[in-house]
């Protein structure tokens, strides 16, 4: 029972951060980082093996859901950054603080960059919105993968 739902853990934590989304927070611009990606992308470069291959589709679709993306926008981005990350880690061959925050934040522009153009008229004005949801998604990481890693640490122990 146990082992069940340690295997459950990155799920319901991915899951829990996209449903940050649905806070009633008052804001005239989407500033809110993404934190269902942010999650992810925590578990998969800090836990490369708590989710298995086909698991960000599933949890990006749930995103999607809760998130008033269109859907599929995530549902598709989202494994795309997965496997990016992966393809960068293997690439790089260093495992320190400063490589996974470079991999995670490449990765985290591209999903809210291509997100834009799914989600956004290109006449849009948001631009500078968008920067500034990345330097903050970006800023946040250290602290989701800490959040992360301690989750882990205690889901193994």
């Amino acid at each position: 029972m146990a082992a069940g739902r340690a295997r459950l853990l990155p799920w319901t934590t991915v899951m829990a951060g996209s449903l940050v989304t649905i806070l009633p927070l008052g804001a005239t611009l989407p500033l809110l980082p993404p934190f269902g990606l942010l999650v992810l992308l925590a578990w998969r470069l800090l836990a490369p093996l708590a989710l298995r291959l086909w698991a960000p589709a599933l949890l990006g679709f749930f995103d999607d859901l809760v998130s008033g993306q269109p859907v599929g926008s995530a549902t598709l981005l989202w494994p795309l950054a997965y496997f990016l990350a992966d393809a960068l880690e293997a690439r790089s061959g260093v495992r320190d603080f400063w490589t996974i925050w470079l991999i995670a934040s490449f990765a985290i522009a591209l999903v809210l960059l291509a997100g834009r153009v799914i989600a956004t008229p290109w006449t849009a004005p948001v631009l500078l919105a968008l920067c500034v949801q990345i330097v903050l998604s970006v800023l946040a990481f250290p602290l989701v993968a800490r959040s992360v890693a301690f989750v882990d640490l205690k889901r193994a122990g």
